[in-house]
């Protein structure tokens, strides 16, 4: 087929790429959101990305983006967007991963949502994941979440669906949300950037206590300058351009924060290419090593039940109508809380301690794998006992959750492909107040070895859009 007979379309293009597209007249905002609406209807139906689309209600949301007189300060003008199912969006019920769990329509916007349509982006709905966000594996009994890459392979979660979604070309951004891994995970398993900012820097507001303060918004993307942007909108920012970081000294750690378990050949020569690559854009490694104390992990995993125990009890849910690996969950939070070991004074220290790290070993930064193992099978795992769950869970994704107890700013970026051709990512930790520059070495790495933006075979759609040809 000639390049000419195909339908030109803005799908595959990035949120950048479209905003300014819209904003300087060359597509209309309803436009691009008719096509990534197309899209969807198309390929979802394989991958279950999407719990729900707001089609009509997406158009006009986008004709009023077009009605607009003042385009020029909109970062996400036209650009269709989509909202983890557990962060309110006005009109729609908030289901949080299951009908067990799902609360009312919601009366307005979270704010983080809010703040996304005041940037010009259009919702095109809600992306699932596991019930109340607890497991890196995103199903439920209406469906099994899977990844573009390999759709025999999860996406991982809890932002499971927001990243099939955006690897996927339906999106070229989506939100999500991370309590111990929650974007960072799904980033990896799915060859994306996951940008967990630092505590406090985007507004939280989720469940009981945020998961005991755990919990941060940020979004999905497949380039750096997306991430840049959506992080710049979320925490409220004008948008910066992004510079080239001088010459940094990174921490390089290979050490799992879990005994036992270790990364996997693929996992540890991604570390080793990003060294490389750090070295390459004049930056020097050294090795450094966190040291995890063996409390951490119990206290991590103890705040994990609790925060789903809290959740629970918060909302008035009843238990028994649970998936039996969170009603299992639910139970150990809540003698968890009884025994005291979810403890605040355990989770500064261990803050003080990670800050500590970077001055005791002279870093800038901290270089360790994002994954320790290839994304578990897309199956149904809610179905499934609550240890086979656990033990999925830790065995593929250790090295998210400290940095949710410590509440510093880390970022996952692809490096490469497996052997069995899933994406193969890193991860980089920073001090309080670095995300910028964890986008600006994420663009050198972007720079000296681009990835592939979506998933072979995606988006399924012809490729004659001006915005990508």
């Amino acid at each position: 087929m000639a390049v000419q007979d195909i339908m030109p379309t803005w799908v595959g293009a990035t949120a950048k790429q479209i905003a300014r597209g819209v904003r300087r007249g060359d597509v209309s905002a309803t436009q691009v959101v008719a096509d990534h609406l197309d899209h969807i209807s198309r390929a979802d139906a394989d991958l279950a990305a999407f719990r729900t689309v707001r089609g009509g209600e997406a158009i006009t949301e986008a004709e009023k983006v077009d009605e607009q007189e003042d385009l020029a300060n909109l970062p996400l003008a036209g650009v269709p967007v989509a909202v983890k199912e557990n962060t309110p969006v006005a009109g729609l019920p908030t289901w949080n991963g299951s009908a067990a769990v799902r609360t009312p329509v919601a009366e307005a916007d979270h704010e983080v949502v809010r703040r996304l349509r005041g940037a010009g982006a259009v919702i095109l709905g809600v992306t699932r994941m596991p019930e109340l966000g607890l497991w890196a594996l995103t199903d439920d009994d209406s469906g099994v979440t899977r990844n573009p890459w390999d759709t025999g392979r999860t996406p991982g979660g809890s932002s499971g669906g927001a990243a099939a979604a955006v690897a996927a070309g339906l999106v070229p951004m989506a939100h999500g949300n991370d309590g111990l891994g929650s974007i960072r995970i799904p980033a990896a398993c799915c060859g994306l950037i996951g940008l967990k900012p630092g505590r406090g820097v985007v507004p939280c507001q989720l469940g009981a206590e945020d998961w005991f303060g755990l919990t941060e918004h940020g979004m999905l993307t497949t380039t750096v300058a997306d991430a840049a942007v959506g992080f710049s909108v979320l925490a409220g920012r004008r948008p910066e351009k992004l510079v080239p970081p001088q010459r940094l000294r990174v921490g390089v750690s290979l050490r799992s924060p879990v005994r036992g378990v270790s990364p996997d050949a693929p996992n540890r020569d991604a570390v080793a290419t990003a060294g490389r690559l750090l070295a390459a854009a004049g930056h020097d490694t050294v090795p450094a090593d966190p040291v995890y104390p063996t409390r951490l992990g119990l206290q991590g995993i103890a705040t994990w039940f609790a925060a789903a125990a809290a959740d629970v009890q918060a909302a008035g849910i009843d238990r028994r109508s649970l998936q039996r690996r969170s009603r299992r969950h639910v139970a150990l939070g809540e003698w968890a809380q009884r025994r005291g070991y979810v403890r605040e004074a355990d989770r500064v220290a261990w803050r003080e301690r990670s800050i500590g790290f970077f001055t005791d070993h002279s870093v800038d930064l901290l270089l360790t794998p994002a994954l320790a193992g290839r994304p578990p099978e897309a199956a149904s795992w809610s179905n499934r006992s609550w240890r086979a769950n656990m033990a999925a869970n830790i065995r593929y994704a250790p090295y998210a959750a400290p940095w949710n107890i410590a509440g510093l700013p880390s970022i996952v970026v692809p490096v490469g492909r497996r052997p069995d051709g899933l994406p193969v990512a890193v991860q980089l930790v920073g001090p309080p107040g670095s995300e910028l520059l964890l986008l600006g070495v994420a663009g050198q790495f972007e720079m000296a070895a681009p990835w592939p933006r979506h998933a072979p075979g995606y988006p399924r759609v012809g490729t004659g859009s001006p915005a990508i040809a």
